[in-house]
C-alpha cells in the first residue's frame, strides 16, 4: 500500500537535500518527479495538477528559518498537502444511536460481505456494541451462506430469511434486533452496477425502511480512477456517508485514496488491509500521509497494542526488560501478544523508515511463528528461564521434540540474544534508529 508512490515522492524530495534555500530551479525536478509518481499511482490528472501547483506555489513562498533545512520544510509542505487531499480529518462511524444502522452497498466482488464482518468485529471490540449482521444479498449464489460463515467465525448473529424480498428481510431484522437487544445493525446488500435502475431503486427502498445512520460504499481499490464514477453514481441515488477501500493489501497503487475525497467529497472511513477479520484500518488522513512519506504510523500501532495486549502483562514485561531478566518464557509471551496485533508484516510497514530498511515488502509465513513456538515449548521451564545452559545435547533434544532442526534452534537463540541486546541499548539510551 502506497509503497511505489511513496518511494518516488521520497526520492524526489531528496533532490533538494543540502540546498541552502528553496528556489524554483532546485525544486523543479522534485515537482516533476512527484507529478510522475502520482500519475503512475493512478491519481486523477486534475488532482495531480492542482496538488503540484499548490506545492510549488507554497514552497516558493516559504521563509526558510536558520533552524530548519529546506528539505525539512518541503517535506512538511508535501505532507500537509497530502493530508488536505486525503480529507484533513478522521470521520468515525456513527455509534451513538440505539440501534445504529449501517447499510453497505457497492459493486459485485468489492468485498462487502467480508467487510460486514470486519465492521461488526471492530464495533464490538472498540465500542462494546452487540452487532447483528443482516443478509440481504438474495441474488448472488452462496452470498447468504458466506455471511453466515463470517458470523459463525466471529460468534456474531446473522439474520437471514433466505431468498425473500430484501424489503421484507430488513423489516423483520429490525424487529429481531429490538427483541434481542442488538444495538448495531449491519446490512449486507447485493452487489450491483450504479446504472442498474431496478436494483438501485431497491436500495432506495431499503434506505427508506431502515433510515440508516450510515450508507457506505465498499469499493475495490484496484479499480483505480473508475472508482470516482462509481462513487458519484451511487451517491446521486443514495447520498453516501462514506467509503471503504478494500484490497489495499493487494497489487494496488493506492492512487484512488488520493482522488476520492477531493473529487467526490465522500470521506474514506476505512481501508481493508488484510483478508482477516481484524484487517480493517480506520482512515486518518494525517497518518496515511505519513505512511506515504515513510514517516511511519506509530499511533496506529499503539492503538492496536492497547486494544489487543493486556495492560498488566505489558507492565510486567517492561519491568523485566528494565531489570535485564527477560527470558524465553517472556519471549514466547511477547510473540503471542504480537500475533494479536494482526499480520506482522502490516505492523512492520507502519514503522518509521520501514521502506528504507526494506521492511515494506517483507512476507512472514505464519508457520515460522508456529515453529518458533514449538521450539520454545519443547524446552523445560528451567531452560526457558536460563537459555545459557542450552548446549549441544539439550539442543538436539529440543530439535527432536519440536520437529525442527538444530540449526533452527540455534537461529532462534541467536535472535533472542539480539533482541535482548537491543533492549539493553534502548534502556541505556544508546539505541539509534537505522534511518
Amino acid at each position: 500500500m502506497f509503497e511505489y508512490m511513496g518511494d518516488r515522492i521520497s526520492n524526489a524530495i531528496k533532490n533538494i537535500k543540502g540546498m541552502g534555500k528553496i528556489t524554483e530551479e532546485n525544486i523543479s525536478d522534485a515537482i516533476k518527479e512527484i507529478r510522475i509518481a502520482l500519475l503512475e499511482a493512478d491519481v486523477n490528472y486534475e488532482v495531480v495538477k492542482e496538488f503540484t501547483k499548490n506545492v510549488k506555489e507554497k514552497a516558493l513562498g516559504l521563509d526558510v528559518s536558520k533552524s530548519l533545512k529546506p528539505e525539512e520544510l518541503f517535506i512538511k509542505l508535501v505532507k500537509d498537502e497530502l493530508v488536505a487531499l486525503l480529507g484533513e480529518n478522521y470521520i468515525p462511524l456513527e455509534t451513538s444511536k440505539n440501534p445504529t444502522i449501517i447499510m453497505l452497498v457497492g459493486l459485485q466482488g468489492s468485498g462487502k460481505t467480508t467487510t460486514c464482518g470486519k465492521i461488526a468485529n471492530l464495533v464490538r471490540k472498540k465500542n462494546s456494541k452487540k452487532p447483528l449482521l443482516v443478509a440481504c444479498d438474495v441474488y448472488r449464489p452462496a452470498a447468504i451462506d458466506q455471511l453466515v460463515e463470517v458470523g459463525k467465525s466471529l460468534n456474531i448473529p446473522v439474520f437471514t430469511k433466505g431468498k425473500d424480498d430484501p424489503r421484507t428481510i430488513v423489516k423483520e431484522a429490525l424487529e429481531y434486533a429490538k427483541e434481542n437487544a442488538n444495538d448495531y445493525i449491519i446490512v449486507d446488500t447485493a452487489g450491483r452496477l450504479h446504472i442498474d435502475e431496478e436494483l438501485m431503486n431497491e436500495l432506495s427502498d431499503l434506505s427508506e425502511i431502515l433510515n440508516p445512520n450510515e450508507i457506505i460504499l465498499v469499493i475495490d481499490a484496484m479499480m483505480g480512477q473508475d472508482a470516482i464514477n462509481v462513487i458519484n453514481g451511487f451517491n446521486d441515488k443514495l447520498k453516501l456517508t462514506g467509503a471503504i477501500l478494500t484490497k489495499m493489501d493487494g497489487d494496488t497503487k493506492g492512487g484512488v485514496a488520493l482522488s476520492v475525497r477531493h473529487l467526490t467529497n465522500i470521506p474514506i472511513k476505512f481501508i481493508g488491509d488484510s483478508e482477516k477479520m481484524d484487517g480493517l484500518t480506520e482512515f486518518y488522513p494525517e497518518r496515511m500521509a505519513e505512511r506515504i512519506l515513510d514517516m511511519g504510523d506509530i499511533l496506529s500501532i499503539a492503538e492496536k497494542a492497547t486494544a489487543a495486549i493486556d495492560e498488566e502483562d505489558a507492565k510486567n514485561l517492561t519491568k523485566k526488560m528494565q531489570n535485564g531478566k527477560f527470558d524465553l518464557e517472556d519471549f514466547l509471551t511477547t510473540m503471542n501478544q504480537i500475533k494479536k496485533l494482526g499480520p506482522l508484516e502490516n505492523i512492520l510497514k507502519m514503522l518509521p523508515g520501514a521502506r528504507n530498511m526494506g521492511l515494506s515488502n517483507v512476507q512472514i509465513n505464519p508457520k515460522d511463528m508456529a515453529h518458533i513456538e514449538a521450539i520454545v515449548l519443547s524446552m523445560t521451564p528451567y531452560e526457558r528461564k536460563h537459555p545459557d545452559i542450552l548446549k549441544a545435547s539439550r539442543k538436539q533434544r529440543i530439535a527432536k521434540g519440536s520437529g525442527r532442526s538444530v540449526e533452527e534452534v540455534n537461529r532462534l537463540l541467536k535472535q533472542f540474544e539480539s533482541m535482548k541486546d537491543m533492549m539493553k541499548k534502548m534502556q541505556s539510551g544508546n539505541f539509534k534508529m537505522p534511518f
